[in-house]
């Protein structure tokens, strides 16, 4: 069986807490208990957790379709407690909705030799999505368990999902 890796997507204090400046609703809330099993799972079975996480400027050109969120240094950039990185996890800053866009997500995957991605976390519909669509471009078995991911939107959630298992060929289960 290939090595395979835990992906944690923005589960950032902006977008799960309720006090968050671009929260994602009850749904993300309701995350954070089963990503942390699932983030335990990974750690017993040896595989990396590495964080992707939202890391703005305070001048983001995003903000001008989504209001400021997860600015570098602020406390809304920091991954909710419950789920906090260890030692020995990766965590990878992005600016962009993408995981693997500008940063070294693909590096540190290849570095450690990875070539499947478990994929948790927020928005479904955005930073999830555009996340498993550069993996499945870069070749990565990318599969998405539907309860550890959530959006703001049921709707949209629903067609990320579908689009993810019938166009990028990414294993929903």
């Amino acid at each position: 069986m290939e090595k395979w890796a835990l992906v944690v997507i923005d589960m950032l204090r902006d977008f799960v807490a309720e006090e968050g400046s671009l929260y994602c609703g009850p749904a993300a809330s309701a995350l954070v208990d089963r990503v942390a099993r699932e983030i335990e799972a990974a750690r017993e079975a040896g595989a990396p957790v590495v964080y992707v996480c939202d890391r703005h400027l305070p001048d983001d050109p995003e903000f001008n379709m989504f209001p400021p969120h997860c600015v570098a240094g602020s406390p809304g950039a920091q991954v909710v407690p419950a789920l906090a990185p260890r030692p020995g996890d990766r965590v990878i800053p992005k600016r962009r909705f993408s995981g693997f866009f500008g940063t070294d997500l693909d590096l540190t995957l290849r570095e450690l030799g990875v070539g499947r991605l478990r994929l948790v976390g927020v928005c479904t519909n955005i930073c999830v999505l555009y996340t498993a669509a550069d993996a499945r471009m870069r070749g990565y078995e990318v599969e998405v368990p539907r309860d550890k991911v959530a959006s703001f939107d049921p709707g949209a959630h629903e067609w990320a999902l579908e689009q993810m298992e019938k166009v990028l060929g990414v294993r929903v289960q």
